[in-house]
């Protein structure tokens, strides 16, 4: 539930203020009769909203926003006044406030306002999220038969709010499953946030995820809500769960098992409405075997298990995902979409791609669109350590003898496809079919579309 401050020097209205807001709007409300007090509130409480009087005795409203916006405090204010000036709450927007309302205005008119204050920074948020995101390839591309079980599983989980353990070898695209389940969950709309625990600092997990307290720890200069409450009726996403310190573990699993989380610093139980997606390159059973990590979270986190393949195991999907990634790279560079040839494209299906996978691919891709002068990119622009990589009859395969010999299929017939241009009768004559209905029929069994 969303906090609201309402700040004016004359305690009575404030309280009654707050009480008909927290009646009409349904808003946790809390009173600061003066600057001073509200600033030192904000930086003390969660607040999501401020309504603002400005004509206050000592730090007046015009002061705090003034030193909201030092501080480049996110909260949302809105100023309400009593005098009908004008040209004062200008003055307060230039300042930063979102908007502004008179103290004689009905309480559904001021939910109504504090509401689009909270959906503004909810879309700020959003665009940031998206900017940062900017360039990263965000479909499930591919049509093998790996992918297409992979689509039908996250479809199926995606409607259940039990929490979902993500596999997959370093790359392979474990955010992007976390990423459709969300979508495809009943909160769409929600917060998704991702943390990768590898990358945090240990002393700061517990910060990052559970939030903490104004004074909990040196630098905690104010309150901070962490990950699953940001989260709250949304998705969070723990990348690299399996390099969580033991603290956290412990605190994680409690979080799942009670879904409550405390703040450092804090002394009360806050409710969280969160999904919890998790993933790991990691072998978590090896690793509760070897004691690092704990059994009870690995059988807490891995109530629906969704593997990722390897792009090794799904060559046949290089082409659609090359086609993908060449696009969406020229179009960020802002020159025209360049073409792989069929060779080029031979030796980007016969490499293993171990190292890292989609990701190692998208890399070579943007490498090869700046290297490359014309707009078809041959064989002699795909880098020498790829180029070394094997062809697509002599890499090594995985799975059944019938899973290879399917893909193996799959990938003939996409290559010749791509080598004639898609031209259905000139490819079955190429392949040696007796007509384009015999090829039709074999496109139609591996689900074989031109994109």
């Amino acid at each position: 539930m969303a906090l609201v401050l309402i700040v004016d020097d004359v305690l009575p209205l404030a309280k009654q203020y707050a009480y008909d807001l927290k009646r009409v709007g349904g808003y946790d409300t809390i009173v600061a009769t003066g600057g001073a007090q509200a600033l030192e509130m904000i930086a003390s409480e969660a607040v999501d909203c401020v309504i603002l009087d400005l004509e206050m005795p000592g730090v007046d409203g015009f002061e705090v926003l003034r030193l909201l916006a030092e501080r480049d405090d996110p909260t949302p204010v809105i100023v309400y006044t009593g005098t009908g000036d004008f040209d004062r709450c200008m003055k307060a927007i230039r300042l930063g406030a979102y908007s502004f309302i008179d103290k004689a205005e009905s309480m559904e008119r001021v939910s109504r306002e504090v509401e689009n204050a909270l959906e503004r920074v909810r879309l700020e948020s959003e665009v940031r999220a998206l900017r940062r995101d900017l360039g990263a390839d965000s479909p499930i591309i591919g049509s093998s038969a790996s992918i297409r079980q992979l689509k039908d599983q996250i479809a199926k989980v995606a409607g259940i709010p039990s929490t979902v353990l993500v596999t997959g070898e370093s790359g392979t695209g474990k955010e992007l499953v976390a990423r459709e389940l969300h979508r495809l969950g009943p909160g769409p709309s929600a917060p998704f946030v991702a943390i990768n625990s590898a990358a945090l600092p240990e002393n700061l997990v517990e910060s990052e995820l559970f939030g903490h307290e104004r004074g909990a720890f040196t630098g905690a200069d104010r309150t901070r809500r962490g990950a699953f409450e940001l989260a709250s009726g949304g998705t969070i996403f723990l990348d690299e769960i399996g390099e969580l310190p033991a603290a956290a573990q412990a605190k994680l699993l409690r979080v799942l098992e009670e879904r409550k989380v405390m703040r450092i610093g804090g002394d009360r139980l806050i409710d969280i409405d969160t999904r919890i997606v998790a993933a790991t390159n990691r072998d978590l059973e090896a690793e509760v075997a070897a004691g690092r990590f704990r059994q009870d979270l690995f059988f807490r986190v891995n109530v629906h298990r969704i593997h990722v393949p390897p792009l090794r195991n799904r060559r046949s999907d290089i082409a659609d995902l090359a086609g993908h990634f060449l696009e969406s790279i020229c179009s960020r560079f802002g020159v025209r979409t360049k073409r792989l040839s069929p060779e080029a494209l031979d030796i980007l299906t016969g490499c293993e791609w171990r190292r890292n996978n989609v990701r190692e691919l998208r890399n070579i891709i943007e490498r090869m669109v700046i290297s490359s002068p014309g707009d078809l990119i041959g064989p002699g622009d795909v880098p020498a350590e790829v180029r070394g990589g094997g062809t697509p009859s002599t890499a090594a395969g995985n799975g059944t003898f019938q899973e290879q010999k399917t893909e193996a299929e799959r990938r003939i017939i996409i290559a010749a496809l791509e080598r004639n241009e898609w031209q259905i009768t000139k490819t079955a004559a190429d392949l040696g079919l007796a007509d384009h209905a015999s090829l039709l029929k074999i496109m139609r069994r591996h689900d074989i579309t031109k994109k």
